[in-house]
């Protein structure tokens, strides 16, 4: 995509379908007059009485715990520089869907039209009352350290400049882990730093609070050497003025044992590098470009452990791990402050995270048979699912240890099952699949390219190295279509089944589709014909090898793209029947609904079956299967033979299956009501589970539960995914979206790769 597509891209990002990334949602009913009188007047006098009696009281009536203020002048913004508040907005709402997106936390973002600093802390302070906390970000040093010391001081709700201390959290963590590695003691180790701004300082504090020497750091800024004779430093700069005379960060680098960038790209060559200490640590964490490429320092030291800000190599240094658990643990008990207990708690926890054992779903967005703690795993992961549940608590109980928490945790255990319910809202397992599907891209035949909306989803999975994408349609209508999108046709397979230029191609597939299909009435003429059609070419394909994964049916009933791909691709072995399911991305999590588009009435071994091959692929999501067979009955309620049919199908699966976590009959309300169900089903194999997968007794009833949810709760649907097919394809419902076009496609490449490492077995 060329920088002027790109910048379309972005803009039409953040303007459409409605300006700016997040916004306000309602908490409570609003539906009756009666819902209106209590959210306003006359019924919201009763909890401004409260509150005024007992100011505490503003946590229990509004929503001030879980909400925290991004605040910004503008004024050093990454990569921007000082482009002043308004346009410093953008980034500010980024970094409140992000608070959302892994923590739960609400977020107002705070633009300020100021660049002095008595003017910033007063609005800062006038407006705190509203808030839970305060994120300071993209402010200019050495304002920024000011700015956060008198807020500190002078706020009774915790406040933290994320630029300055995320950096320096996340860093610490790789660093204890790499010292254990290499066997040194942090009080002897020497350090070369390129970089003297705020990320860099607040590195080398909370260094020095691990037990660094300032005698053995050698500190660079644009300027040299933060040496005795400067009188150019800030006060935050001079703590790290050295007698010692180095010509260069060349000559300091020589036998340091770590090497920290937060500077510019570039700056340091691998025979740098190649003069550091044994087992020398190097942290290159300039972004987009470190100071030193991965694969080249890499390339320089067999013996080195290398960290960068980057998400294309191991031991990635990402904020994302630190302030949305710090903020987390801060507002759930309250604290008046984040101190430095509650920062080293949050090192602590991340680093000791990195030791244990990784969960498979991890493991599979990563393609990793298994990460381990290492010189290429010293930090966990931003998508490590178990971090909600380890930071936050770590950060609240040093808080409740070094007196700042106000409402401290009495039940732990229930705190962490409500920190765990949290990540419900949030559709990671999108990520998580998008992550996997990159990792190692595969050929993706798209049959209807020639249609503007797969066009448009081919270029993305393209672009953002998905997939490689094939073009199945009429070639002077794609070609017309690229144009329009400037989607760079270079490298990219363009083919017409019907042309002339395909006739080998053609006859090809004809002769080897006849040879499978001549028993079953087809001639090679009639395969001759089937080849011009588009789903078929593209299945066979894919059946050849020539491609990994199809997507067919934006612009074609489901049936129509079924048969072809059946009857030239196949069912997987021992599979009789093939089934659809579809991932809805609910408020509680990731949620399971089959068969949403062929079985129209299975049998009992039908059901059984699906339910088996859901909790086969759920299980390629790196997701544990709880599976409820839904009916209109409960347990045996009903002999009717729709009821039974469920019955049966449990029974199959309970002796066939005893290993899978799946019980019925069960209604649906029961089913997603762990409460409910075990109250009155104590028995249940799902009682105390939380069920994500419904296999549904028949098509009408799995169809219209999962369209309903998509239509009227607005929940994303990633589907329908085909079960139970030979090769990876994949059939989209009609008229599906780009994004939907998208996620398809990351399907079908985990598909592919799912498969293709089943056949080495």
């Amino acid at each position: 995509m060329s920088k002027q597509s790109k910048r379309r891209e972005a803009l039409l990002y953040h303007a459409k379908p409605k300006p700016g990334k997040i916004a306000v949602v309602p908490t409570k009913k609003y539906a009756s007059q009666r819902d209106l009188s209590l959210a306003y007047s006359p019924g919201v006098a009763e909890p401004c009485l409260e509150i005024a009696k007992d100011k505490k009281n503003v946590y229990k009536y509004t929503s001030k715990g879980n909400l925290v203020a991004v605040i910004s002048n503008g004024t050093a913004v990454l990569g921007l520089g000082n482009i002043g508040p308004e346009a410093s907005k953008p980034v500010m709402e980024g970094k409140g869907l992000l608070f959302k997106i892994f923590a739960d936390i609400d977020c107002f973002d705070i633009e300020v039209d100021t660049e002095d600093v008595d003017s910033f802390i007063e609005t800062v302070k006038n407006i705190a009352p509203t808030f839970g906390g305060i994120n300071l970000e993209d402010i200019k040093a050495p304002e920024a350290f000011e700015i956060e010391r008198r807020l500190k001081e002078e706020l009774d709700i915790p406040v933290m400049h994320d630029d300055q201390h995320g950096t320096a959290i996340i860093s610490s963590a790789a660093l204890i882990n790499a010292l254990e590695l290499t066997g040194k003691d942090i009080e002897n180790v020497r350090f070369a730093v390129s970089g003297a701004g705020s990320a860099a300082i607040s590195c080398m504090n909370l260094y020095v609070a691990l037990g660094a020497k300032l005698e053995n750091i050698a500190m660079f800024d644009s300027s040299g050497l933060l040496h005795s004779n400067r009188d150019d430093l800030s006060p935050m700069q001079a703590v790290f003025r050295t007698d010692k005379k180095y010509d260069s960060l060349a000559d300091a680098m020589k036998d340091a044992d770590v090497f920290l960038g937060l500077s510019v790209g570039n700056i340091v060559t691998p025979q740098m590098v190649q003069t550091m200490a044994a087992n020398p640590i190097v942290f290159a964490m300039a972004n987009p470009t470190p100071e030193i490429a991965y694969d080249e320092a890499c390339a320089s030291r067999p013996d080195i452990i290398m960290a960068t800000g980057r998400s294309d190599h191991p031991n990635q240094v990402n904020n994302v791990l630190g302030f949305p658990f710090i903020f987390r643990g801060a507002l759930d008990v309250r604290a008046t402050k984040i101190n430095e207990e509650m920062k080293m708690a949050a090192v602590r926890a991340l680093a000791a995270l990195a030791k244990e054992p990784v969960p498979e779903q991890v493991n599979i967005a990563y393609q990793e048979t298994r990460l381990n703690f290492g010189r290429d795993y010293i930090i966990p992961k931003p998508f490590d699912p178990r971090l909600i549940a380890t930071v936050p608590p770590a950060v609240a109980k040093a808080a409740m240890d070094s007196g700042v928490a106000t409402a401290p945790i009495k039940d732990w255990e229930k705190y962490i099952d409500e920190l765990n319910e949290r990540m419900g809202s949030d559709n990671k397992i999108i990520r998580l699949l998008m992550n996997r599907a990159k990792s190692d891209p595969k050929k993706i035949v798209f049959a209807e390219a020639d249609h503007l909306d797969v066009l448009k989803a081919a270029q993305i999975v393209n672009e953002e190295g998905i997939g490689v994408p094939i073009l199945l349609g009429r070639k002077e209508v794609i070609e017309e279509l690229m144009a329009q999108l400037d989607f760079d046709a270079n490298g990219i397979e363009i083919i017409d089944p019907k042309s002339d230029e395909q006739l080998d191609r053609l006859n090809y597939y004809a002769e080897k589709h006849w040879q499978n299909r001549r028993r079953r009435g087809e001639s090679l003429y009639d395969a001759q014909n089937n080849m011009r059609l588009r789903n078929y070419f593209a299945a066979m394909m894919v059946n050849e090898g020539d491609a990994d994964a199809m997507i067919s049916g934006y612009s074609r009933a489901y049936p129509a793209v079924v048969r072809p791909v059946l009857e030239t691709i196949g069912r997987f072995d021992g599979v009789s029947k093939v089934a659809t399911t579809n991932m809805m991305m609910t408020r509680r999590g990731p949620i399971f609904i089959s068969d949403t588009s062929i079985n129209i009435d299975p049998t009992a071994k039908e059901l059984a079956k699906i339910a088996q091959m859901t909790n086969y692929t759920m299980k390629m999501f790196g997701l544990t299967p709880v599976i409820a067979m839904i009916s209109y009955a409960n347990f045996g309620s009903s002999k009717d033979p729709h009821a039974s049919k469920v019955s049966e199908a449990v029974a199959y699966l309970h002796r066939n299956n005893p290993d899978m976590h799946v019980d019925g009959e069960l209604q649906t309300d029961f089913a997603l009501n762990p409460e409910m169900l075990k109250k009155k089903f104590p028995f249940s194999k799902l009682a105390g589970k939380k069920v994500n997968a419904l296999i549904f007794p028949n098509l009408d009833a799995a169809n219209s539960n999962y369209k309903l949810l998509k239509e009227l709760n607005e929940v994303e649907s990633v589907g329908p995914i085909m079960l139970g097919m030979r090769k990876p394809v994949h059939i989209l419902q009609l008229g599906a979206s780009v994004e939907e076009i998208v996620n398809m496609s990351a399907v079908a490449v985990v598909d592919a790769q799912q498969k293709e490492k089943r056949n080495k077995i």
